[in-house]
């Protein structure tokens, strides 16, 4: 029994001896590539290197966005020893973790990624924090800090409705991004010129192949295929400008946009009240963002591009071009203007803007000319209801009005530019000739941006002959616009129209009441010639016999401020328009600024060519 147990124990020793050798034999000697090539893998990975961001700058080189080294906190699931919660609980132990921050990991975790891909947890470390993470790493598996470029804004909120910014990648943004060339990168252009060139920005993505020990760290590097980094865009803006303009603005809600005539380029362009755009880039507390997206005062919002307001008595030089240019009335046509309009037939009265109870008695004989320079609403009651509203809007579109023309201006809108059958499409209803009385002195359905209305004023400046304004100076020529023209007027109507927009800053007294409606405000004391119109907008309606009381209206129900202009006149170099929103008048409110930019930017070169 002893040598029959013996053996068969034995014998079982044999055929287990015999199944380990055939199995080490098919491991080692018949699989012997297969298992090499995956402990390889196993050993070596092959990771994404993120192109370097393209850098834009203004007209003279100042750098407007950059990329500094920033570090940030990192964590990867299949590295980390036992449930992420613990691993988090102990970062926490160690630096300050929000719960913010731990919520937006979380969302990030759960979306679809690369096995051991680093996941974000707090997106900016200072130098210490960054420390005490490295100083404690080996009790942190799975814990990494990186060094990685992060977008600065220099000027940061004076550029930010401009310039643009980026922000985190999201879920939503894969799917419209190439994954492939996007697998390395954090960030993505959300907001204006970095939103419009992004691709141009981002570069193209590069690869390396690294070795890494059992916790994932990077032991060397085996081989790099460069990332090509982004390329830098110029752009026309002016920061001297940029940075004037957001400060004559103030505390006012507002927007101001300059171009360049001759080029089409944006010189500034400023959106008040406005935001950090570095807030997007390092993190920001929950309250902060909760408080920048629900204020009343809107500091997200783009009112140079995206608001969309009444132009008002800005509006009338291109009523009276189109009428002189149609032969709907002449230069030196008259009509009496006593501070009131009425329609034949009915009883509704429109009044002038002069208009009071105590003094009805209107502005007198006006010609085109001085309806321009004293703003006459009566001499453009009369003139739109003579001119027709289809007439009207197509001579309009050639401003650049109902439509974006910009070339590259991210998220611009098209404004309102109404017409008998867009009445009927958005409000199943006819146009009626009331309609084109209001629309006569730019109110009732027409909508336009500053960014339209300093195109007006280009148009204007180039008497006709205009390009489509733009951010980026480009070497491409698919990126550069033929001229447009406007059609109708001939070169002495520009030039009287143009003459006729001088007086409304430089005609002083020369009879009671006869001065330019911006000359008290801004007409003294000029070394250069500027051209241009006031216009204040009605925000809510005023009832028939009411008189317009500021006082008893709610701050965002007041009246907005407007004012465009061109300098020198002769020869234009810069055209602006200034919206201050809820302002008040346009003469006493917005010209005074346009002047205290058109003064800087103009007096250094006047003094440099003398």
């Amino acid at each position: 029994m002893f040598f029959s147990r013996a053996w068969t124990l034995f014998g079982a020793a044999v055929v287990l001896a015999v199944i380990l050798v055939v199995r080490l034999f098919q491991l080692q000697v018949l699989e012997y590539t297969v298992y090499k090539t995956r402990s390889e893998d196993n050993r070596i990975e092959v990771q994404p290197v993120a192109a370097g961001r393209g850098l834009i700058f203004d007209r003279r080189g100042v750098l407007l966005a950059e990329n500094r080294s920033a570090s940030l906190l990192e964590i990867v699931e299949e590295r980390t020893d036992g449930e992420i919660a613990e691993t988090i609980r102990a970062v926490g132990d160690l630096i300050e973790i929000q719960r913010s921050e731990i919520e937006a990991f979380h969302k990030r975790l759960e979306r679809k990624r690369r096995p051991y891909q680093a996941i974000p947890l707090k997106l900016r470390l200072a130098e210490d924090e960054a420390a005490i993470i490295r100083v404690n790493g080996h009790l942190l598996p799975g814990v990494q800090v990186s060094n990685i470029a992060a977008r600065y804004y220099p000027l940061g909120e004076i550029g930010a409705h401009a310039i643009g910014s980026v922000r985190r990648i999201t879920a939503d943004d894969m799917k419209r991004l190439d994954r492939n060339e996007y697998v390395a990168t954090r960030y993505v252009g959300r907001r204006g010129i970095e939103a419009f060139y992004e691709h141009s920005l981002h570069g193209e993505v590069g690869h390396r192949r690294v070795e890494v020990d059992v916790r994932g760290r990077v032991v060397r590097e085996l081989e790099l295929s460069a990332p090509r980094k982004g390329t830098d865009l110029r752009l026309h803006l002016d920061s001297r400008l940029q940075i004037l303009a957001y400060t004559a603005l103030g505390n006012r809600r507002g927007a101001i946009v300059a171009i360049d005539p001759g080029s089409g380029g944006i010189l500034a362009m400023v959106s008040r009240p406005s935001y950090d755009p570095n807030l997007f880039v390092t993190g920001m507390k929950s309250d902060t963002y909760r408080t920048l997206s629900g204020s009343r005062e809107l500091p997200l919002f783009n009112r140079a591009v995206q608001g969309q307001y009444a132009p008002g008595s800005t509006f009338k030089p291109i009523v009276g071009l189109a009428a002189v240019s149609k032969g709907v009335t002449s230069w030196n046509e008259t009509i009496v203007d006593r501070g009131w309009f009425k329609l034949t037939g009915q009883q509704r009265i429109y009044r002038d803007w002069s208009w009071t109870p105590e003094d009805a008695g209107g502005q007198g004989i006006v010609d085109l000319r001085r309806a321009i320079y004293r703003s006459s609403n009566v001499y453009f009651y009369d003139l739109a209801t003579r001119l027709k509203v289809d007439a009207l809007s197509v001579f309009a579109h050639q401003f650049g009005l109902g439509s974006n023309t910009a070339l590259d201006v991210y998220a611009a809108a098209d404004g309102i530019l109404p017409n008998r059958e867009w009445k009927y499409g958005a409000q199943g209803e006819d146009w009626y000739t009331g309609d084109t009385v209001n629309m006569g002195i730019g109110q009732g359905y027409l909508l336009v941006t500053p960014l339209q209305l300093a195109t007006v004023a280009s148009v204007f400046a180039a008497r006709g002959r205009w390009k489509q304004p733009r951010m980026a100076i480009s070497e491409d020529e698919s990126m550069e616009s033929s001229p447009f023209s406007v059609i109708g007027p001939s070169r002495k109507d520009w030039e009287l129209m143009i003459e006729a927009m001088e007086e409304v800053v430089h005609r002083g007294d020369r009879g009671i009441g006869d001065n330019g409606t911006a000359w008290g405000y801004i007409g003294r004391n000029i070394t250069y010639r500027m051209a241009g119109k006031s216009g204040t907008a009605q925000v809510v309606g005023i009832n028939q016999g009411e008189q317009y009381d500021e006082s008893e209206l709610d701050e965002f129900e007041r009246k907005h401020a407007w004012f465009i202009a061109f300098a020198p006149s002769d020869d234009p170099v810069i055209a602006i328009a200034v919206l201050v929103e809820n302002g008040g008048g346009g003469s006493s409110v917005a010209a005074p600024i346009a002047r205290e930019i058109l003064d800087a930017y103009l007096l250094p070169r006047i003094a440099s060519n003398r």
